[in-house]
């Protein structure tokens, strides 16, 4: 149990370090006065538990108060008030940080849901009557971001000039704790196992396969896997999950891991790397069919070295879908520019 070194009261600047600044406009708000009687309706305050969450993250009560702007006794105070009405600790001490115990771990991820629908209250109720407008949030990989995107975003907008975009493009075990954390509406990443509390919808196919510049010797005759390990590649750092599924196939066969010489998270940048450095890499066959593939690539025809897999958009199963992100949706199932 974190112990309070004194009382400081949260203020009016607490609330608005943390975004609560409604409660102190003079105007009437129909939405005001709606997320007010949430706040009335529990034990809790919702400050209260808004601060909880920040310490839960960072596991570390410094780097909280200078996050919310906050005195650490200020805190202490806020986390005090949980533990009265939980009837339990929150925390235990661990090395120089704290951590949860397992009734902070239950209110966690309690306060979480709170806020969600508190956000999602919010958002609906300024969504009455609004049409195609707002602000959708997008994580989406690097793939789907180049040959999926475009086509769906420039059909939006011209269909609902009023809403904006905010994407944010990475790797999909960077983008699922956002979508968790309540940071993104709708995450576009490779199909992985079901998640309890999220919806799944699949978007397009791709294919993953072997690539090298045109002027390779590897195409000077029929390659096969052994003759790849021969080679320096370009690849995706351990973890991700087109190198661990090429690792793998190595491994099956008995054969030594690809020998990476450039490792890089950016893979919007590999097909210009390939050309330019003469490395295999494993990408989208996308990046070689059509108009897109001018940069002279050419995939190494190696039996078993293909990896199938879908794209899917993912979203939380009982949180707030705005009609715009509703419809960016079916815009990139529809785009289907991927297989």
């Amino acid at each position: 149990m974190v112990s309070p070194s004194m009382s400081v009261g949260l203020g009016a600047s607490g609330m608005s370090a943390l975004g609560y600044e409604y409660w102190h406009r003079k105007t009437y708000s129909p939405i005001d006065n709606f997320l007010k009687f949430i706040n009335g309706a529990f034990g809790m305050d919702l400050r209260d538990l808004r601060y909880f969450e920040t310490i839960a993250t960072l596991q570390h009560l410094g780097k909280a108060a200078e996050r919310l702007h906050r005195t650490q006794p200020a805190l202490t105070s806020s986390i005090r008030r949980l533990e009265e009405d939980c009837g339990a600790a929150l925390f235990e001490r661990a090395g120089r940080g704290i951590r949860l115990t397992e009734a902070g771990k239950v209110l966690l991820k309690w306060a979480q849901r709170m806020r969600f629908d508190q956000e999602d209250a919010k958002r609906e109720l300024s969504a009455l009557g609004a049409g195609l407008s707002g602000h959708v949030r997008l994580g989406i990989v690097p793939t789907a971001a180049q040959f999926l995107l475009p086509q769906a975003a420039r059909q939006l907008l011209q269909e609902a000039p009023a809403v904006s975009l905010r994407t944010v493009v990475g790797l999909i075990d960077t983008l699922k704790p956002q979508l968790r954390a309540g940071e993104l509406d709708l995450v576009v990443g490779t199909e992985g196992p079901e998640e309890p509390g999220y919806v799944s919808r699949v978007l397009a196919q791709d294919v993953i396969v072997v690539a090298a510049s045109a002027s390779h010797e590897i195409f000077r005759k029929t390659p096969t896997l052994k003759d790849l390990t021969r080679y320096p590649w370009a690849l995706q750092p351990p973890g991700a999950p087109t190198r661990d599924w090429l690792d793998h196939t190595f491994d099956r066969k008995g054969l030594p891991r690809p020998r990476v010489q450039v490792e890089t998270t950016m893979l919007l940048m590999l097909p210009a790397l390939i050309v330019e450095t003469g490395l295999l890499s494993f990408i989208s066959r996308h990046h070689l069919q059509g108009t897109t593939n001018s940069s002279g690539l050419k995939e190494v025809p190696v039996k078993g070295a293909a990896m199938r897999r879908r794209l899917v958009v993912t979203y939380r199963a009982n949180g707030f879908l705005s009609a715009a992100a509703r419809r960016l949706i079916d815009l990139l199932a529809a785009a289907q520019t991927l297989g």
